[in-house]
């Protein structure tokens, strides 16, 4: 399915990828990234990749949910929250798979009213199709 893109970025990954450095074209970012513990490595406040994935979901899962509730003609409420957690892990057919988790929090909207709007927002967000076809992503959506 093409994507007529609007906005690309680029980023360059030195050292050792997982343990080396990463940083945006544009000079705009640089993170020195570290293996979390849980993997073999060294762990501490370096980023790692699934850090990143679960900052960008999250922020763009809710800037998605924007224009679902534009959609769907309800309104977001004030202190709404997306939180992504994001694993990773061996899989059974060998290699490494991730897992991914959202929490929605939508303060005070009726139960069907978010859960209708978190179901429509995943198919606007670009996270959640780019993941869709090979990462389950669990919801939980209160409200």
């Amino acid at each position: 399915m093409p994507v007529d893109a609007k906005y690309k970025t680029t980023a360059t990954a030195t050292g050792g990828g997982r343990d080396g450095k990463t940083a945006l074209a544009d000079g705009s970012m640089s993170l020195q990234l570290t293996v979390p513990k849980e993997l073999g490595g060294p762990g501490g406040e370096g980023a790692n990749p699934e850090k990143l994935f679960a900052l960008g979901y999250s922020a763009c899962f809710l800037g998605a949910m924007r224009v679902a509730a534009g959609q769907t003609k309800v309104k977001i409420p004030e202190g709404t929250t997306v939180t992504a957690t994001i694993g990773i892990g061996p899989r059974s057919e060998g290699g490494f798979g991730i897992t991914a988790e959202l929490d929605v929090y939508l303060p005070g909207m009726a139960q069907a009213d978010a859960q209708k709007l978190v179901e429509v927002t995943h198919g606007i967000c670009p996270y959640s199709n780019a993941i869709k076809a090979s990462v389950d992503v669990k919801t939980t959506t209160r409200s």
